[in-house]
């Protein structure tokens, strides 16, 4: 029972991720390329993540925006070492979002909205079928005083609700981010799936100590046998803490390069029943990000 239930929590937590940064890439972010690398310890084997996203908000009326995008993940499986399987299966994986999301903004300072993101993970070796869709979506709230001139403190603050059927749970999950700038030098962010320490050597350079959740969930088309088991998906959760840098060339165009050790990674794959099978790789390892963004 016990580890049936830290199944459950690694995997929730890669769906709380995947929908926070839903929430804040669309709220916030326009287009964005992105790279990300993790080596395998003591292995051949490699991880590496390729990322896409563009948004456009459509004005509805003052203040209410639609907004309809796109984001794509290209995760690259270096599967070097002898493995009792075939893995040419799992060297590329898939995972295609369409964004849709309405906001607008209440009587009181906050701003509502709702999202639906229909997804595509899948090693998409075959023809697409139902198991290699998904459904996320969810409603939030965000109270947002970073530019506010009333207070010596500017925040902000992000409530919401998703629900996700990669979970397997048939109710919503909540989640909560929260943000302040304490002075003209410091600033930190509390909540999942990131948090950090920020140091501001100006409002364009910027040093971070940070804490994130990574990671992934995808069908396998091609079933393999492994363990006298039948695996149908993969998943990969990362817990890591580093050092972050970004560079702001100008208010809407960052650039930012995040290095650091994982303290938790698992790349499992999985029955049918989301149950572990076999694990490709548990030992922490060096992680590397790095992209550039233009934000609202």
């Amino acid at each position: 029972m016990i580890l049936r239930l830290s199944k459950c929590y690694a995997i929730l937590a890669i769906v709380t991720m995947c929908c926070i940064h839903s929430v804040k890439a669309q709220l916030s972010d326009l287009a964005r390329l992105e790279y990300s690398f993790i080596p395998s310890t003591n292995s051949e084997d490699q991880y590496t993540r390729l990322r896409a996203l563009v948004n456009y908000p459509i004005k509805i009326r003052d203040k209410n925006y639609l907004i309809i995008g796109g984001e794509y993940n290209r995760i690259i499986l270096n599967l070097e070492d002898e493995y009792p399987f075939n893995t040419e299966p799992l060297r590329k994986l898939h995972i295609i979002d369409l964004n849709i999301a309405y906001t607008f903004k209440s009587q009181s300072m906050w701003r509502l909205g709702v999202k639906v993101n229909p997804r595509i993970a899948s090693t998409l070796t075959k023809k697409l079928t139902s198991d290699d869709l998904f459904l996320n979506g969810g409603v939030f709230a965000i109270k947002d005083r970073t530019d506010a001139k009333d207070i010596a403190k500017p925040y902000r603050l992000v409530l919401g609700l998703t629900y996700n059927t990669t979970v397997g749970v048939p109710y919503p999950l909540p989640f909560v981010s929260y943000y302040r700038r304490v002075n003209n030098k410091w600033s930190f962010s509390a909540g999942a799936p990131k948090s950090n320490l920020k140091y501001f050597f100006s409002e364009k350079s910027m040093l971070q100590i940070f804490a994130t959740l990574d990671g992934y969930f995808a069908n396998i088309q091609e079933s393999m046998l492994v363990n006298s088991k039948i695996v149908n998906n993969i998943s990969l959760s990362v817990a890591v803490g580093g050092f972050g840098y970004e560079y702001c060339f100008t208010k809407h165009l960052v650039a930012y390069s995040y290095i650091g050790y994982t303290f938790r990674l698992n790349n499992v794959l999985r029955d049918e029943n989301r149950d572990d099978v076999f694990k490709l790789n548990d030992l922490n390892a060096f992680y590397f990000r790095s992209g550039l963004k233009f934000k609202i």
